[in-house]
């Protein structure tokens, strides 16, 4: 798609999947058809690169998949798999699966590509070549490097990186074998839900900003508050920068082969990728009116001053007039420092085609083996700041009227908040998957049938570390952290791992998946199909550091909580002409669902949605228009931790989500946009106010002054639009004061590009 920014900007344009993208380049959440969006991630759509999945799990705590994979000029297409069939197609994959495939030197030819953003900090280039080396043997290589500050005032470089891809494939009389490698280095900064006024009342709200700071532009890491001071993973100070944001550093070496041999058709993909990384992030836990703080952090008495930036030291004489808002705000600098998210895959599957009375018999079996690591650290420390735009907020002091100074340098202490080690954690586990498959398909006239089946078998063995088992386990102890052989008020309050008290993790689980279907050609242009499946999803990290794992010997007491059930029925039709494609399916879905909302363990629950995907794409002459909408009706059945929340709408989900990209061609100029946009949704489970939908525009236009030159303007969110994507705010706060996330304002860019 031009213009498209990351790969959320991509797949949020595929009808049916709903994606939340305003956390940047990564963390984006995703789903698809009804399926709860209850945490971050892709929890039941995988994400895959040429046929094999990024990561085995795809919402891994600040750990997602999509903050390792990057979409350049070595994408040549986009697949997508939606609804229940992707129960069967891959492994912890219910929903469905996206997979990105990779150019390949078929045509020989290159590109590069300069592009630098007009009104805000960004340069990038990106390059691709390939081509045949001889008859037998071609070649494709490409990437990107980027720099800048990004689409919000952060005072600091916060993109850095790029991305290096390669393949090289051997074609045969019955075949080809092809290797692929991957390098990406790369960061971005991970964009949390900071400060919004909200007013007016629950039935109807008001949302905005605050003087000073700019939900569409401006960013709680500022450059002022420094890089994050506290233990690293091996309980020594340490300073991590904060410039790391989103990091991903992954190596990867793949092999895929196809054969015909005897009529099957045996294909092979097999990869090894070393995966680390992690995100630097700024969570704001809550913000205060400054001349109403609580207690815990001095309000009312004592003295304010600034800890960090350019007025460091200057004594605040009106907390509650600082910058024109008024405002405080405690908030956490955090690393969650992802050391090992690697993994070995393998997928080798035979395909035949019989020809069967008539008609063609398809068979296909096959068998996937995955090896899943999961190595994470969750390192805290946490302080008071300002609330300022364009980068500029800092850090403040807080001393007591007797003069005794409860924070250094800004911080309060070096845990998540109070006096606790809540959250300081460490995950040491590695995931073991074994999955045979297979499917027949018959297809006789206008008739076609087909059911498949998967057999899913995981081993997770592990340890855990953290005060959060019990067991009276020790997490918090004095540390001098500036060295000055005095211990300070913030200093003891400091969060370290007990790594001396693992608890184990060992235990099993296993599950079937089906689907079923049938499609009818009532006519050349038009079909009818019906599908009904039964997948499953993997708890992974979410039921870790739960009662669903023994603390004692790491088992599973309940077999059945190690996975997350989802049953789908499907039906509609296909219409396509020369000029004319239109899709329409029905769906319903009943889903299960362990999940983690604020780092903890709060839901354990099922839900239901029922609704309609509509696309439909037109061609006719210069001018093309493809687009789609999807209607959904959702509703939380029951949750066995709140009983409150059954019946409600799951949060953030909108009855409608649509897309339109019209486009119209010449021989020098291409004129687009991709528009795309909700209805209303409630903001969070308890149903007590609603967030506003909203319809953001994307345009481009292309100029090809001559031959193989290419100048492109295009501009994301074209008209500035207010577009809020998340408000944790439950309900209209008596002071104004809330918390949520806005889409980008309007960003411009120019390329220019020469083909080769």
């Amino acid at each position: 798609m031009l213009g498209a920014r990351s790969l959320g900007d991509i797949l949020r344009n595929i009808p049916g999947v709903r994606t939340e993208s305003s956390t940047g380049d990564g963390s984006s959440a995703y789903t698809i058809r009804g399926l709860p969006l209850a945490s971050g991630g892709s929890k039941y759509m995988q994400i895959q690169e040429d046929g094999l999945p990024v990561l085995e799990f795809g919402d891994f705590f600040n750990g997602a998949t999509d903050i390792f994979i990057r979409a350049d000029f070595n994408l040549a297409a986009v697949e997508a798999i939606r609804g229940g069939s992707a129960s069967t197609f891959a492994s912890n994959s219910p929903g469905g699966v996206i997979n990105l495939i990779s150019n390949t030197g078929d045509v020989e030819g290159g590109a590069v590509q300069v592009t630098t953003g007009l009104d805000y900090d960004s340069n990038r280039v990106d390059f691709r070549y390939g081509g045949p080396i001889t008859d037998t043997l071609r070649f494709h290589m490409g990437g990107f490097y980027r720099s800048g500050e990004g689409q919000r005032d952060a005072g600091f470089r916060a993109y850095e990186g790029g991305q290096f891809k390669f393949n090289l494939t051997k074609t045969f009389a019955n075949g080809y074998v092809r290797l692929s490698g991957k390098y990406l280095d790369d960061r971005s900064p991970h964009y949390l839900p900071g400060p919004v006024r909200i007013t007016g009342t629950n039935d109807n709200p008001h949302f905005g900003s605050f003087e000073g700071y700019d939900v569409r532009r401006d960013f709680m890491m500022s450059g002022h508050l420094g890089d994050v001071v506290t233990l690293d993973a091996d309980n020594n100070p340490a300073v991590l920068r904060r410039s790391q944001g989103q990091d991903a550093h992954v190596r990867s070496i793949g092999v895929e082969s196809r054969f015909d041999v005897r009529d099957w058709t045996i294909i092979h993909r097999a990869r090894y990728s070393e995966v680390s990384g992690g995100t630097t992030r700024n969570l704001v836990s809550a913000i205060y009116s400054g001349s109403a703080m609580p207690a815990s952090l001095g309000g009312g008495a004592g003295t304010f001053t600034y800890a960090t930036g350019p007025n460091k030291g200057q004594v605040i004489a009106d907390l509650g007039a600082i910058n024109g808002n008024g405002l405080v705000v405690a908030s956490a600098l955090n690393r969650v420092d992802s050391s090992d998210l690697g993994n070995v895959i393998s997928d080798l599957r035979a395909t035949r085609v019989f020809a069967v009375q008539g008609g063609e018999l398809t068979l296909t079996g096959g068998l996937y083996n995955s090896t899943q690591s999961y190595r994470s650290d969750w390192l805290y420390s946490n302080h008071l700041q300002d609330i300022a735009g364009g980068g500029q907020s800092a850090l403040i002091n807080y001393t007591t009227p007797a003069g005794v100074l409860q924070s250094q340098d800004g911080y309060r202490g070096f845990n998540r908040s109070g006096s606790t080690a809540f959250f300081r954690r460490r995950y040491d586990v590695d995931y073991d998957i074994a999955a045979p498959y297979g499917s027949i398909n018959y297809r006789l006239g206008r008739i076609a049938v087909g059911a498949s089946v998967r057999y899913d078998a995981g081993q997770v063995n592990g340890q855990l570390y953290g005060a959060d088992l019990g067991g009276g386990r020790v997490g918090i102890l004095p540390v001098d952290f500036n060295g000055d052989g005095v211990i300070s008020p913030a200093e003891t309050r400091t969060a370290f791992t007990p790594l001396d008290r693992p608890a184990p993790v060992d235990y099993s689980y296993d599950y079937v998946s089906y689907s079923t279907g049938i499609n009818f050609r009532v006519s050349e242009p038009f079909a009818l199909f019906a599908r009904y499946s039964r997948g499953a999803r993997a708890g992974a990290d979410k039921v870790l550091f739960s009662s669903k794992v023994s603390m004692t010997d790491g088992s599973m007491p309940d077999p059945e909580d190690g996975y997350d059930i989802v049953e789908q029925l499907e039906g509609g039709f296909k219409y396509r002409t020369p000029s004319l494609t239109v899709n329409v399916t029905g769906f319903s879905a009943d889903t299960e669902d362990t999940n983690v909302q604020a780092g903890a363990i709060t839901t354990d629950r099922e839900y239901t949605a029922y609704g309609v995907e509509t696309e439909a794409a037109y061609r006719r002459g210069p001018f093309s228009l493809t687009g789609g909408v999807t209607w959904t009706q959702a509703e939380i059945v029951n949750d066995k931790f709140n009983a409150a929340v059954a019946g409600m709408v799951p949060r953030r989900q909108p009855d409608f989500i649509f897309q339109a990209s019209p486009q119209y061609d010449s021989r020098k100029v291409s004129v687009g946009a991709n528009i795309i946009g909700t209805t209303s949704s409630w903001v969070q489970d308890v149903n007590q106010m609603k967030m506003p939908g909203y319809v953001l525009v994307n345009a481009f236009v292309q100029y090809r002054p001559r031959e193989r030159v290419q100048l492109m303007l295009d501009a994301n969110n074209l008209f500035d639009e207010v577009a809020f994507i998340e408000i944790t705010t439950p309900s209209v706060p008596a002071n104004g004061i809330g918390l949520g996330r806005a889409a980008n304002g309007r960003t411009v860019n120019l390329s220019l590009r020469y083909d080769f």
